[in-house]
């Protein structure tokens, strides 16, 4: 079984930033991908970024350019740092960790840019 927890979201002005955490503990077996999606009131399940093991890195459109995502294995770690934040970012952002066919979900962080 696995463990992710998140940190990082909150309230920022347009064209802020934000920095989301999200540690795994548990059983985590290699190769597997971490990754952030989002999700606003009345829309569905956005996949944001994604990193596997290879690091060879997945954004969607809206977010190339203003968002990187980075892990580090050492900690388990995964992170979403969010440049140039925009309204429409704003939904509720959850991790997942890939493993095989089985997802892992974190509890949800939520992220609100105001103006």
């Amino acid at each position: 079984q696995v463990q992710l927890v998140e940190s990082g979201g909150g309230l920022v002005q347009a064209g802020g930033s934000l920095r989301l955490s999200c540690a795994a503990s548990g059983s985590i077996f290699s190769p597997n991908t971490m990754a952030w999606f989002r999700q606003a009131p009345g829309k569905q399940r956005e996949l944001v970024a994604s990193i596997p093991s290879s690091r060879i890195t997945y954004y969607t459109n809206s977010a190339k350019g203003r968002f990187t995502i980075s892990r580090d294995n050492a900690k388990n770690t995964v992170y979403l740092q969010m440049n140039s934040l925009k309204p429409e970012d704003t939904a509720v952002y959850k991790c997942a960790l890939i493993i095989g066919s089985s997802t892992y979900w974190g509890q949800g962080t939520q992220v609100t840019v105001s103006s």
